[in-house]
């Protein structure tokens, strides 16, 4: 998945410990065959170059996901839009430019989870030059998924972190939590925070490791799909959830949604948090009382 992943297990026996983290990473690596855009011969390769075409069969687990998204694009009043990546298309992340209106106006033209149409049986995008693109999505549920292999192997202990996205089963031997750090965005090689864990997963969305700026303004990856403009608001937000797919999709969408709002949103669905506004200031919700 182009980036540094881990998989970590306390066992008892090295074998058995080898043979469950290669069952995680042979459900990882079928994930990205099955997901990324970056494969032209994966589903969602598949489902793009059929644009304004016919309709594609999907199975029973891509269908959960795109419940799954569609119930983000909901809970988020429209923000979190798998639509959205063809906004990328105007945004350079290696040339310090911001794009025009008039360059955004056509992709923006081609954003729409609701006009996405889906039956039982396939999925279709109507016009030619849509998108979907499953980031924010795709990695959090291969951890999920390669988390779930270490536990059918019987593992008891044991963390899967792919880009700092990770998800945790029970603590280590002694019931000894983990430390997770969370990187400072302003200092990518300092940490801001540790958190103790124990179970459940952890995610951080942020505008510090994928950005360009001009004239002294960042613009990050985070796109709002209503204007293609970056988000504004927090430098970072890390959430624990029940999932990773959970704790990342809520991450994204605080980060849509900026500071006030976003924090509020995740208060109200009980998602601790460790957040970073623009001007410094942190919120730390994993450490309230009753958490």
């Amino acid at each position: 998945m182009a980036a540094e992943n881990e998989i970590q297990i306390h066992a008892d026996d090295a074998a058995d410990a080898r043979v469950a983290a290669q069952r995680a990473v042979d459900e990882v690596r079928r994930i990205e065959r099955k997901y990324s855009r970056y494969r032209e011969d994966s589903l969602l390769s598949r489902i793009n170059a059929s644009a304004g075409g016919v309709p594609v069969p999907i199975d029973d687990e891509t269908r959960a996901l795109l419940d799954y998204a569609d119930r983000c694009w909901q809970q988020s009043g429209g923000l979190f839009d798998v639509t959205s990546g063809v906004l990328r298309r105007a945004w350079r992340l290696d040339v310090a430019r911001v794009p025009t209106d008039a360059e955004l106006a056509p992709l923006l033209a081609l954003v729409g989870w609701p006009r996405v149409e889906r039956d039982g049986a396939g999925i279709r995008l109507p016009l030619a030059g849509m998108e979907l693109d499953f980031g924010g999505l795709g990695k959090e549920y291969a951890v999920d998924r390669a988390l779930a292999e270490l536990s059918a192997c019987g593992m008891a202990s044991a963390l899967v972190n792919l880009a700092g996205d990770l998800a945790i089963l029970g603590p280590q031997p002694g019931d000894v939590p983990w430390r997770v750090g969370i990187r400072h965005p302003s200092r990518p090689q300092s940490l801001a925070a540790s958190l103790a864990v124990s179970a459940g997963a952890i995610a951080t969305s942020g505008d510090y490791e994928r950005f360009v700026e001009v004239d002294g303004v960042r613009h990050s990856h985070l796109l709002d799909p209503r204007t293609g403009r970056a988000a504004r608001g927090l430098r970072s937000v890390t959430v624990q959830g029940p999932s990773c797919l959970v704790a990342g999709s809520a991450a994204t969408i605080a980060m849509l949604h900026g500071e006030a709002e976003g924090l509020r949103w995740l208060d109200d669905l009980g998602l601790p948090c460790y957040a970073i506004g623009s001007d410094g200031r942190v919120t730390d919700s994993f450490t309230r009382p009753g958490r």
